[in-house]
């Protein structure tokens, strides 16, 4: 089993910047996918960005794509989520979730993560 717990979230200016970091438990860590998503009030979780097992291989959706930078450290058992020039529209709760995959590929569908976190709240004010 694997726990995930998300921190970072708050409330910032359009413009500003955050960086989320979810911190997982257990030693297979550095065999999993990883992948933030979120969740506006009303719509459906969506995916934000995602990283493979080992660090090599990103992808972004359109709509963070040059703002967001997902990254890992392996050794700490750590995901991260750089935002920057966040508008908005990126106002939702931010969840990282965590997927028994060791590919080349980046898992970017909800369905295929095992392993999700209680989520972090990002405000960003106009």
């Amino acid at each position: 089993q694997v726990q995930l717990v998300e921190s970072g979230g708050g409330l910032v200016q359009a413009g500003g910047s955050l960086t989320l970091s979810c911190a997982a438990s257990g030693r297979t860590f550095s065999s999993k996918a990883m992948g933030w998503f979120r969740q506006a009030p009303g719509k459906e979780r969506e995916f934000a960005a995602g990283i493979n097992w080992n660090g090599r291989s990103t992808y972004y959706a359109d709509s963070v794509k040059g703002r967001f930078t997902i990254s890992r450290d392996n050794a700490k058992n750590t995901v991260y989520l750089q935002m920057n020039s966040l508008k908005p529209e990126d106002t939702a709760v931010y969840y990282c979730a965590a997927a028994n995959r060791m590919s080349p590929r980046v898992v970017t569908t909800k369905n295929e993560y095992d392993y999700w976190g209680q989520g972090t709240q990002v405000t960003v004010s106009s």
